[in-house]
């Protein structure tokens, strides 16, 4: 009855859904909408984003001819540290400085309290800042700097006025050391839902300060929510018509962050009970293996093709089979205009960031070229994520750059291969491990059998009886059923089989 209800909820209007599937060591939540995964996010209990995450650390090395710093927080890599974090930190304590000097703000040795922007990405290590701030449903506080902001996407000038004058009125404001900026979310609310938020940051920025007082060496901090409350937090409430979860553990979790902070989600959370796996139920799963190829299929025949390197991403939009009925130059433009939005969700979908090449067909006539810009800037308006774009050049191509915050879909679930040098990706033996667990709780739910038996590469069988096999414990407590795994040196990294005996 569920599923007829889900899939009958898809066929009858449009509405977006946010969706959460929960297992023991890893928790991924997919954004639907119009039945069409939007953006996808994957944390794993073992690697955990760190953006947020407010750390003690101590200053490794100054380079003056790059105006930065290294600094140890406690992880494998040092973090960088830019000058101008350094000054916004001097400024908005009224203190003066001379010189943007990087040697002349910190020295070797030097302990000071940092927050990572941007996760380690490749060979690099965590980019930090010096300018903290904690975000919250409504606000975010900025413990250093006495100033007050209301954001720009709120677009009544008079809704954002009376905010502002609403936050000058709380106690807790008027007392404070520092400033705050009120969250898109906050529009409509008032004087005690505010009030409340903001009594909850102060207090959390006063046990990051208790725990600054005892902090010896590179040590953690503060550590921002787990995936499935950050949703919560951050997600536009007016949007979201459901939040389905399949675990009844996280559900309460949920339902007690909801109670506390975003009331206005309670009638929308919901426990996901049917019989398929809640990402089977809008062909998620296979949206996320087509997101790991390179080549992207048009509904007209053309296609793109999406290369990933360290340094750049480029995305080349073909014709392929689409011929069109008039002439080249009208099929060029069509299909230049559907790339646009094929282009726009690719970048959700893969979270692709930093500079990033489009390589559009050539067109001949300035109106399709003003025509395909601005149909690719109304795509891209839908992005949370800040980007920004040029305009089309002379060969076609359209240079843009899109914020990078953590780890794009290939380098969460792929690692470099092996056999190849390190030319492709393939997936790690965790990756296949999950999916082997997911592919055995799928058989049990629609087959009967007594036990299962998986064949698979030597890596994944060594993964799962080492490092997983307190999950493998607690999939056959739950399911009933024995499972045994058998180790085939024929077998790919990402092969397997379940056979159910």
């Amino acid at each position: 009855m569920m599923i007829c209800s889900e899939i009958k909820g898809i066929q009858m209007h449009n509405e977006e859904k946010v969706l959460v599937n929960v297992t023991p060591n890893e928790t991924r939540v997919a954004w639907v909408e119009n039945g069409v995964l939007q953006e996808l996010w994957i944390e794993r209990a073992n690697k955990r984003g760190l953006v947020g995450n407010i750390y003690m650390g101590k200053v490794d090395r100054v380079l003056p001819g790059m105006q930065a710093a290294f600094v140890s927080i406690g992880l494998e890599k040092s973090a960088f540290l830019h000058v101008s974090d350094v000054c916004q930190l001097k400024t908005a304590q009224n203190e003066t400085t001379e010189s943007d000097d990087i040697a002349k703000l910190l020295y070797p040795g030097q302990k000071i309290l940092v927050q990572v922007m941007k996760d380690p990405l490749g060979t690099k290590g965590a980019r930090i800042t010096m300018q903290l701030s904690l975000p919250s449903r409504m606000l975010v506080y900025m413990p250093i700097e006495k100033s007050l902001g209301v954001s720009q996407r709120i677009e009544s000038e008079e809704e954002r006025e009376r905010l502002r004058g609403l936050v000058k009125t709380i106690p807790e404001f008027q007392k404070s050391e520092g400033g705050f900026i009120v969250r898109t979310v906050a529009e409509g609310v008032e004087f005690h839902e505010i009030r409340a938020d903001m009594i909850y940051l102060q207090r959390l920025w006063n046990g990051i300060q208790e725990s600054t007082k005892t902090a010896r060496k590179p040590i953690l901090i503060y550590e921002d929510l787990p995936l499935y409350l950050r949703i919560l937090r951050d997600i536009p409430i007016e949007r979201i018509e459901k939040i389905r979860v399949d675990s009844s553990e996280t559900l309460k979790k949920m339902e007690q962050f909801i109670d506390m902070y975003v009331m206005e989600l309670t009638n929308r959370l919901g426990l996901y009970q049917g019989e398929r796996p809640i990402f089977d139920l809008y062909n998620i799963e296979e949206e996320i293996q087509t997101a790991l190829h390179k080549r992207v299929n048009l509904k007209s025949g053309g296609y793109l093709i999406i290369d990933q390197t360290e340094a750049l991403t480029t995305i080349d939009v073909n014709t392929g089979g689409f011929v069109g009925h008039k002439n080249l130059e009208e099929t060029i433009f069509k299909t230049n205009l559907e790339a646009t939005q094929a282009i726009a969700r690719q970048l959700r979908l893969r979270n692709l960031g930093g500079i990033i090449i489009l390589d559009f067909i050539d067109m001949e006539l300035k109106e399709h070229k003003k025509h395909v810009l601005a149909a690719l800037e109304k795509e891209l308006a839908k992005d949370r994520v800040k980007t920004s774009i040029s305009s089309i050049s002379n060969l076609g191509l359209v240079e843009m750059t899109r914020k990078r915050t953590r780890d794009s879909l290939e380098r969460t679930l792929c690692e470099p291969c092996s056999v190849c040098s390190g030319r492709g990706m393939v997936k790690t033996s965790e990756t296949v491990a999950f999916e082997i667990f997911r592919d055995i709780t799928r058989m049990a739910r629609s087959f009967e059998g007594e036990k299962y038996r998986v064949i698979a590469s030597e890596s994944v069988v060594a993964r799962i009886l080492d490092e997983e096999s307190d999950s493998v414990a607690e999939l056959e407590e739950f399911l009933k059923k024995s499972i045994r795994f058998q180790a085939e040196s024929s077998y790919s990294a990402e092969q397997f089989d379940v056979v159910m005996m």
